[in-house]
């Protein structure tokens, strides 16, 4: 059939077949996923103008929307955009474009299907959602959400109304407020999806269907769209910002808070729900706080870099030497991940734990019985140590003992394998200092992992001073291939997170040691933006673990002062009950905060230690750059992203 005469395209493609079906394929050039850019929407306004006149002249009977990549439908707006369209005399007018623009999709005469498979998020889902009718590949790469919330704004491109008008309130908000990822099973339950295929090359057929039925996606039903109704919205708005203020402060994350504002106002409404994020939206993109967050992302994509250039190595088996609880957590996450992970300790005694806590991680993340059980099935309790001469990767996260260590490598070293990483999760001893012992030092890396091991990101690459820099960029690529970010570190007591911890921790509990109140501390520093406390952290750690870092480092722990006293007794904290604070549950059991005048101006005290420890770790060159040790920092102690990270946050002025 005679192709009509299109617009140069650059990153679309368009054809129609012999049944006057226009199967119209996004591929954006020198990007490993879609994403759309201004230069792309432009592009598909020209599209859509054409569809109008094909579909009028009775030329088109209907398009089906696919992706040329391999790894996903659209993952979004283009970020590295976002920066130059957060000005405010830019942005008003793009977003109206593009809401004109998908509006024109959504009421095209002719039926316009959109074929999902990988990632669709963001302003890909909404794409998605201005179409009439989706279809989704049900398989574990298949991912949907709205994950704009992380990055300080919320959708803008008309998918809070949509997605509303699709899923009902509850459904839409929560993935809204939450930037959570749904399976494409998940997404048919809500109603972000219409219809399930088995594999990707079924898209093309159930597109076809869709089309030659003029299938239509339908609204949420009354009992779903019922809690956005009358006083019912109000009650529902109270109860998520009730849930919303426990995760997100508003002075520091607005954007969750303001789209619940508009929820309240407009959740009866999609289009004017949709008209609401034109008004209220860019404010949001120009904020600090959504600034920070773009740069934390770049830093973060940015961590991948660090891996081997050029084809990616491929780590199939694992080996674990030390089965307790860092030991057995990074076994069971190398196991959850796809790898093949034998797991050493002296008898099965001290393995059997390990299997029991993995199991529980995999049904609660991977949630399907097959693929918790082919889990399972690929972590291997291993006593004598078979697995080392097949895996690619050996770890070793026994007892922090040089000798000890040193003892195991040497036993290690000869069986194996010629190109393996040998690693180990060392949180205080020289590097150089273990692998004084070995034939070949250069050999040993550090893969220093944090406690709980499947909730932070970070992996410190430990380079000592015989590395290689491929063996460290190997070391980054086994980080990065089982989920992990990894930041490149010296080999320097404490590395760059427990140098920077200890300091901070220290002066807090100094001020306990002085009569200061624990929870006025604890609350302070949650004020100005940490996670957490520094004294409910310390108890976190381990009393016995804190003390030692801080003798290791240096630090000055004053003998018969409360901390010296709480470890002499055996009270450590979480792990036996007691420390600084009962806990109970696993819970901190806390009495009230001391009043204080300027909460957050004490916490911008407290974390004084810790800014500057991070500006010594650079000039020391512990970390390359300050940009280094601002993502480790936050990914390793959680230290406030909406800042940017410590020394961004002390360049303008917040820390």
């Amino acid at each position: 059939m005679a192709q009509p005469k299109m617009p140069t395209l650059k990153y679309w493609h368009f054809e129609i077949d012999v049944e006057q079906i226009g199967w119209l394929t996004i591929d954006t050039p020198r990007s490993p996923v879609n994403v759309l850019s201004r230069e792309c929407i432009e592009e598909l306004e020209k599209l859509v103008l054409r569809f109008e006149d094909l579909a009028a002249s009775g030329e088109l009977a209907g398009v089906v929307l696919l992706s040329a990549k391999d790894n996903g439908f659209v993952a979004g707006a283009d970020v590295r955009e976002f920066d130059e369209m957060s000005d405010p005399s830019i942005l008003p007018a793009a977003l109206e474009r593009t809401h004109a623009l998908f509006n024109k999709i959504e009421n095209l005469s002719i039926p316009i299907v959109a074929g999902i498979h990988g990632f669709c998020l963001g302003g890909g889902l909404e794409l998605a959602l201005a179409c009439h009718y989706r279809i989704a590949v049900n398989d574990d790469t298949t991912k949907l959400g709205f994950p704009e919330v992380k990055l300080g704004i919320f959708p803008g491109f008309g998918g809070t109304g949509r997605s509303i008008r699709q899923a009902g309130p509850i459904a839409a908000m929560t993935a809204m407020l939450t930037g959570k990822n749904y399976r494409a099973g998940q997404a048919k339950g809500m109603g972000l999806v219409d219809r399930l295929v088995t594999h990707r090359d079924q898209l093309r057929w159930a597109g076809r269907k869709a089309v030659m039925q003029r299938q239509k996606s339908k609204p949420a039903s009354l009992t779903k769209r019922v809690m956005a109704m009358g006083p019912l919205r109000g009650y529902t708005a109270n109860k998520m910002r009730e849930q919303t203020q426990k995760k997100a402060n508003p002075k520091h994350y607005p954007a969750p808070h303001k789209l619940i504002d508009l929820y309240e106002k407009y959740g009866d409404d999609p289009k004017a729900f949709m008209k609401a994020e034109i008004e209220y939206f860019p404010e949001l993109m120009a904020s600090d706080t959504a600034e920070n967050l773009r740069r934390v992302f770049f830093l973060s994509e940015g961590l991948k870099a660090q891996g081997v250039k050029g084809e990616k190595p491929v780590f199939r088996r694992v080996h674990v030497v030390g089965a307790g609880v860092m030991g057995g957590d990074i076994a069971a996450w190398c196991a959850m991940r796809g790898m093949e992970v034998t797991l050493q300790d002296l008898d099965m005694e001290r393995i059997t734990p390990a299997l029991k806590r993995a199991k529980k991680l995999f049904k609660k993340r991977l949630k399907k019985p097959q693929a918790v059980e082919a889990a399972v099935s690929r972590l291997v309790a291993d006593p004598e140590g078979k697995g080392v001469s097949r895996a690619d990767v050996v770890i070793e996260a026994i007892v922090e003992n040089l000798e000890i260590k040193q003892k195991l490598f040497t036993s290690l070293e000869p069986k194996m394998k010629k190109n393996a990483i040998m690693a180990t999760n060392t949180s205080s001893i020289p590097l150089e200092d273990i692998a004084s012992a070995l034939k070949q030092p250069k050999r040993l890396i550090g893969l220093h992992f944090f406690n709980p091991v499947a909730q932070l990101p970070l992996v410190e690459v430990i380079k000592q001073a015989k590395n290689t820099d491929a063996q460290v960029r190997m070391g980054a690529s086994f980080c990065t291939a089982i989920g992990k970010s990894p930041v490149v570190v010296k080999s320097a007591p404490g590395f760059l997170v427990n140098r920077v911890l200890m300091p901070y921790m220290l002066q807090a509990v100094m001020r306990v040691e002085n009569g200061e109140n624990a929870e006025q501390i604890d609350k302070a520093a949650v004020a100005f933006g940490m996670p957490m406390g520094p004294i409910e952290l310390m108890d976190v750690v381990g009393l016995d673990v804190g003390k030692a870092v801080a003798e290791e480092l240096g630090q000055h722990v004053e003998e018969g002062g409360k901390f010296a006293s709480l470890v002499a007794q055996g009270y450590l904290g979480r792990k036996t009950g007691q420390g600084f604070y009962k806990w109970e549950d696993g819970k901190a059991q806390k009495g009230d905060a001391a009043p204080h005048a300027n909460l957050e101006g004490l916490g911008r005290d407290l974390v004084q230690p810790l800014v500057d420890e991070c500006e010594v770790c650079v000039e020391e060159g512990v970390v390359v750059n300050a940009d280094m040790a601002d993502i480790g920092v936050i990914f390793g102690t959680g230290f406030a992203p909406f800042l940017g990270g410590p020394l961004k946050a002390r360049r303008d002025g917040k820390a």
